[in-house]
């Protein structure tokens, strides 16, 4: 009899092992490196959603969020300094980094295929008004920049007519708009949709250039990853819930508040924000963290195109280790 009770005992603890979550555990926390302007930008909702859903926390996971200047350029630097453990980056930025030695790797999704306006002063009825002023756009290798140009050559205007003042991010583009330093700039949302109601004008945007892209990435070093592998599945884990749950109909309205609340826009544009995304869906934003290849492939060739890589050009699977998402249920 006692034997049978150990026995029953020990089967029921096997049972609270299993089903025991990590967020029973003592949650490990994770330096997540973020540009400073994109904290409270729409593209980082997810994170909130994460943390604010609970799903961080079912996987045991706590972000320390570390503000990294200079935009996402530095974001491979800061990780292969070992100032963070995971971060965001646009894609150019972690090829060129892979390129010249980085260890740097992209596990998962961020922004897919951005809508990134180009808004023009008010005064600025076309493309042609354009010919002989200045642009702001991000760095030359940013996908930003790429597609802008992109956009702009199809309408008519080749990189000699016009001007270019690098600037990164869309505050600060925004700013230089006002100033009247600069005719056109492209911007995000919510910047660009409370731009057009400020009497600015949308003469068009980047999806019209780029159909598919994988803009941004959740990027680690090769080395931590592999070290770290159960906690980095269950990293992944938890954004893939994020974005499963910010594309949920059923979460629309709370999506909406969210948006509203996080980027300090009114309800009304935060609502335009998320139609713009999703009626129809454009891809800006992933379905649960996975990655486009193709969309990685179509960045590649456009950095060729421009004269940023020499040929012959990578295959997008260098860049990404898909092994954490499948690992998480999302390849």
């Amino acid at each position: 009899m006692k034997r049978a009770i150990i026995a029953i005992a020990a089967g029921l603890a096997t049972i609270y092992v299993a089903v025991a979550g990590p967020a029973d555990a003592q949650p490990v926390t994770l330096r997540f490196g973020q540009v400073p302007s994109t904290v409270r930008a729409v593209t980082s909702i997810y994170l909130y959603i994460a943390e604010h859903e609970g799903f961080l926390a079912r996987e045991g996971i706590r972000l320390e969020f570390i503000p990294i200047e200079g935009g996402t350029d530095k974001m491979v630097a800061a990780l292969d300094a070992g100032r963070v453990d995971i971060a965001h980056t646009a894609t150019p930025y972690l090829i060129q980094a892979e390129l010249a030695g980085s260890d740097a790797v992209a596990i998962a999704g961020e922004v897919a295929n951005p809508v990134y306006s180009l808004i023009v002063r008010p005064e600025i009825t076309s493309y042609a008004d354009l010919k002989g002023k200045q642009i702001g756009l991000s760095l030359p290798v940013d996908t930003i920049s790429i597609s802008m140009r992109k956009l702009l050559a199809q309408n008519g205007l080749g990189g000699a007519d016009y001007t270019v003042k690098e600037l990164v991010g869309t505050p600060v583009r925004f700013a230089c708009l006002k100033s009247g330093e600069c005719a056109g700039v492209p911007l995000g949302q919510p910047n660009d949709l409370e731009a057009v109601q400020q009497s600015y004008r949308r003469l068009g945007d980047s999806t019209q250039a780029v159909s598919a892209f994988q803009f941004q990435v959740i990027a680690v070093r090769r080395a931590f990853a592999a070290a770290n592998k159960e906690t980095v599945v269950h990293f992944v884990r938890a954004l893939a819930d994020a974005f499963r749950f910010i594309r949920d109909p059923a979460n629309r309205d709370e999506v909406i508040k969210t948006v509203a609340e996080r980027t300090g826009s009114s309800e009304p544009i935060a609502r335009a924000t998320i139609a713009l995304y999703f009626d129809p869906d454009k891809g800006v934003l992933p379905r649960q963290a996975e990655l486009d290849l193709k969309g990685l492939d179509q960045v590649i060739a456009f950095m060729g195109a421009g004269g940023v890589l020499k040929g012959p050009l990578p295959a997008a699977a260098r860049f990404v280790d898909l092994q954490y998402l499948r690992a998480a249920g999302v390849e």
